[in-house]
Order: C-alpha cells, then structure tokens, then sequence
C-alpha cells in the first residue's frame, strides 16, 4: 500500500496527468479519423486532411486543457464541478479544432458530426481514465491497507454534510467507512459514492447492523443531529458499546490549545448546548468596530471566548489583562495562529493593583471594557474570604473607577447567578460588585460623580467546560477509572456553552441603555448525576461495573438548587427573548462607596469575622449554607 500511494505521488503528478490527457484527445482523434475512412468510400479523409486532424487535435487540446487546467485536480478527491471542468475543456479544444479546419477550408457536415464524436469519445476517455484510477486506487487501499488499526465506521445520516464525509474517510489513517446509516426505510438498499445505505427502525435493527458490519463507531456530520438522537441512536450505541463520534463546525479550544475541527468523541457539551441563540450580529459589530476594547481576566474561560468572538468584529486594537502568566503566553500564541491581522496587547496585571490598571488604561486609552476577571470556585472562596472581597468586590471598584476616571464608554461586568439571594462568600462578593457598579452608574446618570461611562452588568450560570469546572473533573475521573464525585443526589445546576454565554454578553452590551443587570435565560436545570452517568455512558462504560458514582457531601457554602433567574417575578423582558433586566435593590452611591472601601480595608487587615458581618450586613439576602459563617447569620 505504501509503494502504491508513494507511486501516485511520486509519478502521476500534475505534468504526467496533462500529457495523459493531450495523448488520450489525440488517440480519440485517431479513432474517430479511422471510423470516418472506414465508412467513406472516398480518400477525402486521409492525406492533409488527417494531417490537419490529428496535428490540429493535439495542438487545440494542449492549449484547452492548459487554459482550464483540469490536470491539477486531484484525481482521487474529483467533485462533480471537476468533472465539469473536464468536459468544458474537452468542448474547448474541438472547438478550436472545428475553427482550425474551416480556415483551412476542410469543413463540412460530416466533419461537424466527426467533430461531435470526436469530443464524446474524448469525454468518454479521459473521465473513464479516472474512474479507473479511483477504482484502482481504491481497491489497493481496502485490500493492502492495514484494517486492524481502523475503526469502522457508519455515518448518520444522508444529507449533504454527512455525504461530504466520504472525503475525510478516503484518507484517514484511523477510521475506515463502511456505509451510511438512516431511519428512512425507502432509502434501504440505495447506495452513495459506492457505500450503501442501512436502515433502522429500533436498537434491536441497529444492534444487528453493527454486529454484522463488525462497527467500532458512528459519525454524527453535524451537533443537530446528535442532540437529536441523544435519547435516541446514541443511547442505541451507549448500550452496543459502540463509539460516538462527530464533527465539530468550528476549531475549538480544550484545555487552552488548539484543536483544528476533526472527528473526535461525542461530548456531554454537545448535547447539553442548545440551538444556537439569535443574536443581531450586524448590530453588535457595529458597536465594537474600530474601537480599542479591553477584556480584564482575558486568559479565563469566559474571557478568552469574548476576546476571540471580539478578534471577528474589526476591533481596533484589544487590549488583554491577566494576571495567569501561563495562561496568557498560551492564549497569546492562539490568537498570533488564528488571527495574524488582529492587533492585540498581552498585559499582565491584577485588576486589585490600581497603578497597574492605571497604566493600562493610560496607555491605551480603551473605548469598552468587558470585566471577566474574577475568583468564582465556591468553597475555595469559602475558606479563602478576604482574597475573594479584595478581588471580586475591590478588584471590580477599580476597574470601575479607571472606566469613569480614563472615559470609557461601557464598562459590561459578567456576574453570576450566585449574586442571587447569595449563600456563600463568592456569591456574596459578587453582588457587592454589582451594587458598586450600578450605583456608580446611577451618580453618573445624576450627575453626583462627572463622567459618561455606561455600566451593564450580566448574570449568568454555570459555563459547559469552563476551567475547573465540573464536567473537566468528571472527564478527568473517567479517564483514571473513578470514582466520579458528586457532593449530593440532589444536587442541580443551570449550564450555558462559553460561546453562546458570550454572544449574549455582547447582545445585552448592545441593547443596554446603562445601568441595568442582564439576566440569561438558561434554560432547564441539570441533575449533576445526571450528567455524570451520561458522561459514563458517552465514554462506553458502565456504572457499577466500570466506574463507580461517590457521593461525598455538599460543600462549604454550595446550595442545592440554584436561583431560577429569569422569571417574570423577578425580571422585565428585552427584545430578546433570552436575556431579561433583573429587578433589584438599588444602593446610593456613598453607602456602596463607602460599604466597599470598608470591606476593602477589611480584607487587607484579614480581619474575617468583621468583613462577614458587614458584608451581610451590606446584602441582607446573604444568608451563609452549610459554611462556618451561619452564626454571624443571626
């Protein structure tokens, strides 16, 4: 197999595919001189006029096919467009042919018709050339490549992306085709590009084809059509430990690299994800094109998602503040690869220290300022509080303060769905930022603190994949054999996709008018167990038998269930029917001012028994769960 595909590399390059074709229009041409002497009783097509004929074909054929260059095509992956290019290349040269002879004054109807025959013979030949070869080609691969390092595989499906994938399969090294898979019974017993089509009505009739076809997977073209069938095929293949594969749309980001779109294995994100969310698009581009724009936390999950949906907007320039070294020197080689125009500046800063924010924001002057930078993991936060309220609620004051000080126009600050009616101290944290950032913006719009700066606050819940979120650890789990840890039976939680959270970001950045708190509709809650056994089950494995579930007790400062956040109790409705304007408290902006400069004072002095109480104090609805700070509850 090796020497066969070496061989075609190495010998049928372009050069050797354009003297293929001229010498087969010229033996087409010969052919269809001697049919014409055979039947003509005359010499009339011998002597100049084969001269003219033959030389004429080779000459007129050479010049067609160099025009349309139909010799680089590569002969094993031809679309029907190539097969196109062929044939008008083909029609070309008789053409010429056809002009070459009447100014030689040799033309006539029969040699029209021979002129007719002469360009089907030629098509006749050079395609059926090439048929052969694919045929050839193909036939060495299946016999002579090495099937026991291949997974066969069945795609679902007989739309056009999923017939598209035979061209990824022609040359794979792992994986080997072996038909198309569909729930339309007439589409039984058909055939594409020389794979036939199954069909299936139950997992009895798929458990039949997979033991008969010996199948290892099945590819899903598209997300659709995987959430489709989660309960559906994919539980089918979970139950036959058969693989679940599919094809991403678009390149994505695991653990901070680079994976460029492949057949990899189905994910619990793909089926949790939703439809893609309606965004104004246009709208949002205008309002961030040519603007220089800084993201703070811009390393993170959520971070670095709005720096590369903003990298597509025609920004001016964006600025990125982090204080994660590594982080940033990988995000930064990520974005030199995916966007080499964009002009972007690494800027490593905490957003607690206010000289370096002030540098940021003197050097280059940012027009808009996404906050993502945050401390978010609920019980870390719980035994580390004064870090928490120095980041989340001074950290946020700064940031702030620069936006109004340097006349930044919006400054969108992403919260969480843990600001709501708050249990433990990162959810706390988070509503005395958001406090702090809404009454700022309430004195500017009175006119008590000069400035123009519009604040936008958005909430929203847990991110699919986020850095340390559940489901890395749980797939982590899986990996090392288990157990997987779930702190209770119970337990639920709202998740969003990284990059429909952030498109949402910049709706709501786009429909605010200042000062108001964005709240997401996130859809249904999630059992975590839930997702823990479909993840074991997406890996092909068994609870009980290969992994086991452990469940090891609520955290410090972890609710059951969270807040629903867009209610229409608690909300107002938008434009958009998956982002609503929370109802809350509204705070002065010297109460907050001065409960924040208190807290930060507090948090630097580690002075924790005091910063608790005023910060309940500050947000009453703070009430600790499961944490050592109940008693300052009373």
């Amino acid at each position: 197999m090796k020497r066969v595909t070496r061989y075609i590399s190495e010998y049928l390059s372009a050069k050797v595919i354009f003297a293929l074709d001229i010498i087969t229009s010229v033996i087409s041409s010969v052919l269809v001189l001697l049919i014409l002497n055979f039947l003509s009783s005359s010499a009339a097509y011998s002597g100049t006029f084969a001269l003219w004929w033959v030389a004429g074909s080779a000459i007129c054929s050479t010049l067609a096919m160099a025009l349309f260059k139909s010799y680089n095509v590569i002969i094993r992956h031809s679309t029907l467009r190539d097969i196109r290019k062929h044939v008008l290349g083909i029609l070309s040269a008789n053409i010429l042919l056809g002009i070459t002879l009447a100014i030689a004054s040799i033309f006539n109807v029969t040699v029209l018709f021979a002129l007719l025959a002469n360009f089907l013979l030629t098509v006749f030949l050079v395609l059926g050339i090439r048929f052969l070869m694919v045929d050839v080609y193909g036939y060495y691969r299946t016999k002579y490549s090495d099937r026991a390092d291949k997974q066969r595989v069945i795609v679902y499906g007989t739309s056009e992306k999923s017939v598209s994938t035979v061209a990824r399969f022609s040359c794979s090294k792992h994986y080997s085709l072996v038909g198309f898979l569909s729930k339309d019974q007439s589409a039984k017993n058909l055939q594409i590009a020389g794979y036939p089509v199954l069909s299936y009505k139950s997992e009895e009739d798929f458990s039949i084809i997979a033991e008969k076809l010996e199948l290892h997977a099945i590819l899903f073209a598209t997300d659709i059509d995987a959430k489709a069938e989660e309960s559906g095929l994919i539980k089918y293949c979970t139950n036959n430990r058969i693989k679940t594969l599919i094809i991403p749309s678009v390149d994505e980001v695991i653990g901070g690299k680079m994976i460029n779109s492949g057949i990899r294995q189905i994910k619990i994100e793909d089926l949790l994800g939703r439809p893609e969310i309606k965004i104004s698009l246009d709208e949002i581009k205008d309002n961030f094109r040519g603007k220089v724009i800084m993201v703070t936390g811009a390393a993170g999950s959520i971070g670095s998602e709005l720096c590369r949906q903003l990298a597509t907007f025609g920004v001016k320039q964006l600025i990125l503040f982090d204080n994660a070294e590594t982080p940033m020197h990988n995000f930064r080689l990520e974005l030199e690869a995916r966007f080499p125009k964009l002009d972007f500046v690494p800027v490593i800063g905490s957003v607690r220290h206010k000289d370096r924010l002030d540098y940021a924001f003197r050097n280059w002057q940012p027009q808009v300022v996404f906050h993502a930078a945050a401390y978010k993991h609920v019980p870390l936060m719980e035994e580390n509080p004064c870090e928490a309220v120095f980041a989340n609620v001074h950290g946020s004051r700064m940031v702030a303060d620069k936006c109004v000080q340097y006349g930044v126009e919006m400054m969108v600050m992403i919260s969480t769905d843990k600001a709501v009616n708050p249990t433990n101290i990162m959810g706390c944290s988070k509503r005395l930022a958001e406090i702090y950032v809404q009454s700022l913006g309430i004195a500017l719009a009175k006119g008590e603190v000069q400035g123009k700066t519009k604040f936008v606050t958005t909430r929203f819940g847990n991110v699919l994949g986020s850095n340390g979120s559940v489901i890395p650890r749980f797939r982590e789990q899986i990996e090392s054999g288990g157990p997987i840890t779930v702190t209770h039976p119970d337990v639920t939680r709202f998740f969003m996709t990284i990059p429909e959270a952030c498109r949402l970001v910049m709706e709501a950045a786009t429909l605010s008018t200042g000062n108001q708190i964005f709240v997401f509709d996130m859809g249904k809650s999630v059992k975590i167990v839930d997702l823990a056994r479909r993840m074991i089950e997406l890996a092909g494995l068994k609870e009980g038998e290969d992994i086991r579930i452990e469940y090891t007790g609520l955290r410090p400062g972890e609710k059951l269930y969270e807040e629903v956040l867009a209610s229409t109790e608690n909300t107002e409705p938008t434009s958009h029917d998956m982002i609503r304007i929370a109802k809350v408290r509204e705070c002065s902006y010297q109460e907050a001012l001065q409960a924040v400069e208190q807290l930060a004072d507090l948090s630097k002095a580690v002075n924790v028994p005091e910063m608790v109480k005023l910060m309940k104090k500050v947000v009453p609805e703070y009430k600790s769960e499961n944490s050592r700070f109940e008693e300052y509850d009373s």
